[in-house]
C-alpha cells in the first residue's frame, strides 16, 4: 500500500473514491499536519501505487476495511480517526461499523451513511427501478458492472474522460453541463457528460496531469471492481440492518453534487442514523470534488471537528 502522509499526533485516516488517488487529500494533509495531526492518505486498494489484485472479489467490502484496519496497525497506532469521500465515505462508514474499537470517530463526504435494511432487494435491481423501465436506459453503477466494458472506453482517452468528469461534477459547471447518473446504453458514459470541459478553476494543470498520469498507466479495473462488488456486499450484510453508527461524526456535502440527487434521503436523515453526528454542512456552490474545490473551508470544518473530540 502505497500512502502518503505529514505530521505527528492522533492519527487521521483519509480514504478517497472514485477515480481519485490519495492526491485528492493533498490539501488536507498539511492543513491537518499543522494542526497537530498525523494525516495519512493511502492510494486504495486498486489504485495508484497500491496493489491491485486481479479477483473481482478482492475488492469487496471486507477486504476494503480490513486493509484500512491493516493500515492503523502497520502505523504502530491503536485507534483511529477515518475520514472518507465518495466510495471512501461507504469504507469510512464500515470502518466505524465493523471495528468500532480501531475507528473512535468518523467523517462522511459526498457520499452520507446509507442504512441498511433488513429484506429489500439487490441494489443493482433498485438501480434497475431508477431506469423506468427504459431498454436504452441504464444508471451508471450497472453500466460498469460487466468487466471489460467501462474499461474499454474509459481508458480509449483517459485525459478527456477525466477533464469532462472533474469539471461535470464539481461546482464550476452550469446545471446544463453536469453530469447525468441515468444515460443511453448507446451513448455510453461519455453521453452522460459534456462533449468539452475547461480545466475548473480549482484544479491546476500539474493537478489533472498526475491524475491522468496515474490512470493512464493502471487503468480503471481496480476502482471499477469496487461497483462490481455492491450486490455481494448487500448479500453478506443483513447483519448490519439498521445499525447506527455511534461514533462522534462530521457529514459535509456540496447542494451542487449531483449526487445528492439520488442520496438526498440518507443526508436529511442523518442525524438519526448517526445519532453522534457533531456536524452536518451542506456547502453551496460546491460540487462532488468538495475537499479539493473548497480546501480551505473543508479543512477549518475538519480540525474543529478534530479538535473536539
Amino acid at each position: 500500500m502505497h500512502v502518503a502522509e505529514q505530521g505527528r499526533g492522533r492519527l487521521v485516516v483519509l480514504c478517497h473514491g472514485f477515480p481519485e488517488l490519495w492526491y485528492s487529500w493533498r490539501h488536507q494533509l498539511t492543513a491537518l499536519a499543522d494542526a497537530g495531526f498525523h494525516a495519512v492518505a493511502p492510494d486504495q486498494r486498486g489504485y495508484g501505487q497500491t496493489d491491485r489484485p486481479i479477483p473481482i472479489h478482492s475488492y469487496n467490502i471486507f477486504q476494503l476495511t480490513g486493509d484500512m484496519v491493516g493500515l492503523v496497525q502497520a502505523l504502530g497506532e491503536e485507534e483511529a480517526v477515518v475520514i472518507g469521500h465518495d466510495w471512501g465515505s461507504v469504507v469510512a462508514s464500515h470502518c466505524a461499523l465493523l471495528r468500532p474499537d480501531v475507528f473512535t470517530a468518523v467523517g462522511l463526504m459526498s457520499v452520507p451513511y446509507l442504512m441498511r435494511r433488513w429484506g429489500g432487494v439487490p441494489p443493482t435491481e433498485l438501480m434497475k427501478r431508477l431506469e423506468g423501465g427504459d431498454q436504452d436506459m441504464v444508471f451508471y453503477q450497472r453500466y460498469f458492472q460487466e468487466p471489460g466494458v467501462a474499461e474499454s472506453e474509459l481508458e480509449a482517452d483517459v485525459g478527456s474522460f477525466m477533464m469532462r468528469l472533474m469539471y461535470a461534477l464539481s461546482g464550476d459547471a452550469p446545471e446544463s453541463q453536469r453530469w447525468r447518473h441515468i444515460f443511453k446504453k448507446s451513448g455510453k458514459m461519455h453521453g452522460s457528460l459534456p462533449e468539452s470541459a475547461p480545466l475548473p478553476s480549482w484544479l491546476r494543470d500539474e493537478d489533472i496531469e498526475y491524475f491522468i498520469h496515474e490512470f493512464t498507466r493502471t487503468g480503471f479495473t481496480g476502482g471499477l471492481n469496487w461497483y462490481r462488488n455492491i450486490d455481494y456486499n448487500w448479500d453478506q450484510t443483513p447483519f448490519l440492518s439498521n445499525a447506527r453508527i455511534p461514533q462522534p461524526a462530521i457529514m459535509i456535502y456540496g447542494d451542487a453534487d449531483p449526487t445528492l440527487s439520488f442520496f438526498a434521503g440518507a443526508f436529511k436523515h442523518a442525524e438519526f442514523t448517526m445519532p453522534n453526528l457533531k456536524n452536518k454542512v451542506l456547502m453551496p456552490g460546491t460540487g462532488h470534488w468538495i475537499q479539493q474545490e473548497r480546501p480551505d473551508e473543508i479543512n477549518k470544518l475538519l480540525i474543529d471537528f478534530l479538535k473536539e473530540l
